[in-house]
């Protein structure tokens, strides 16, 4: 039976779906992460520190010791690093380590993606005591403020002008530390999108392309609707996967799940950020592959491991997920109207994730949504407009 490893830091949601993946591949699951999961694993656990790569995929590669290992995979941002020096040392398909911190690094993604000629907004790095006033005069107003190593929407920003910027540098940098470097780019106009895909032996297949009706304009970026299939031009569309592939192949991503952020305008996409791990939160339940709805984890393990691609054709139904949004900080008490919101037409599952009682915050300090909707049905305009009933239905109690 093969063994697969996958690096799960505790506040994933995703240990179960992995589980479910493994057993109906016949897969010998693997899980490691910083805390135990909810529920007994008996010895297919494994702790791990994420935050000390090293170590963490010395804890591996001691492991592999006793049991074969066939790949190793990172669910999240945080293993990324980690799964890459793992899988070199065991000898199983991985990224260059170096490749994979560079993902983790905004500041090193612009820099590699500017010099091989990426689409991507115009950039300065701020450091500890730079005002950002000069670069900002440089690069125009509006412009968008963001940490180095930080996901959805935590300490991101827009600034608008030449007062915003002060204050907004002293809230990032409480959010994410004084001595931080940051990131000030271009804001870009137009439609973003996410490129999901997997990589193998260097060459990209995209899985799905989904678009975010819901983003803002700022000056705060939470996440919000991604639905799919996108309503962008097959030609744009072509763009989007040329240019997703030309920044992996920079990046030097040859290995693994793929996520890449995206603005689109007319025919030109640019490049937000990559990732190379697969979409965020349990938004991967949105997607559904083939004829027996294979899941995404799924095809993330069939990868890691070397199995033959499967069909990776993406069921025919438009599908999308409501990351439900926090409000204001403050304590969860309650979310209210989720009966409702199950009675609505193409309403497929609701997973509420935060339990009341816990502290909540939006972006910029936050990182967390509260839970999922999930839609699903055969007109992509429905689908979205379900998820935007149930956003408008949904009442989030906070004191």
């Amino acid at each position: 039976m093969p063994t697969a490893v996958v690096l799960l830091p505790s506040t994933t949601y995703r240990a179960s779906d992995f589980l479910r993946a493994a057993e109906g591949l016949g897969i010998d699951l693997v899980v490691a992460s910083e805390h135990p999961p909810p529920f007994d694993m008996g010895d297919r656990y494994l702790q791990v520190d994420c935050s000390d790569p090293t170590r963490a995929a010395e804890a591996i590669v001691a492991l592999g010791d006793q049991v074969p290992i066939d790949g190793v995979v990172a669910a999240d941002d945080a293993g990324v690093v980690a799964a890459a020096i793992a899988g070199r040392k065991l000898g199983v398909r991985a990224n260059d380590p170096d490749a994979a911190a560079a993902t983790r690094d905004k500041g090193l993604q612009r820099s590699i993606l500017a010099k091989a000629e990426v689409p991507q907004p115009g950039f300065a790095m701020l450091s500890t005591f730079d005002d950002g006033r000069e670069a900002a005069a440089l690069l125009g107003y509006p412009l968008v403020l963001k940490p180095l190593d930080r996901s959805a929407g935590q300490g991101v920003i827009r600034v608008d002008g030449p007062d915003a910027l002060g204050p907004a540098l002293a809230r990032v940098r409480s959010i994410v530390g004084e001595s931080s470097t940051l990131l000030l780019e271009e804001y870009m106009t137009g439609n973003e999108v996410a490129v999901e895909g997997l990589v193998r032996e260097g060459e990209l297949t995209t899985l799905a392309v989904f678009d975010k009706p819901g983003a803002t304009a700022g000056p705060y970026f939470p996440e919000t609707i991604l639905v799919t299939p996108s309503l962008l031009t097959e030609s744009a569309q072509a763009e989007c996967r040329r240019v997703a592939a030309a920044a992996l192949t920079a990046m030097g991503i040859v290995h693994g799940p793929v996520h890449v952020e995206m603005k689109v305008e007319g025919e030109r996409a640019r490049v937000i950020e990559v990732a190379a791990r697969s979409i965020g939160g349990l938004c991967s339940r949105s997607l559904n592959f083939g004829l027996l709805e294979t899941t995404l984890e799924t095809l993330i393990l069939r990868n890691a491991i070397g199995l033959e691609k499967p069909e990776l054709r993406r069921e025919p139904t438009a599908s999308g997920v409501l990351m439900v949004p926090i409000p204001r900080p403050g304590r969860l008490v309650s979310v209210e109207g989720l009966d409702r919101v199950r009675s609505l037409e193409h309403i497929s599952a609701i997973d509420i994730t935060t339990t009341p009682g816990s502290q909540v915050d939006p972006p910029p300090e936050g990182d967390r949504y509260l839970g999922f909707v999930f839609a699903r049905g055969s007109e992509r305009t429905r689908v979205e407009g379900a998820l935007r009933q149930a956003m408008e239905i949904i009442e989030v109690v906070v004191e």
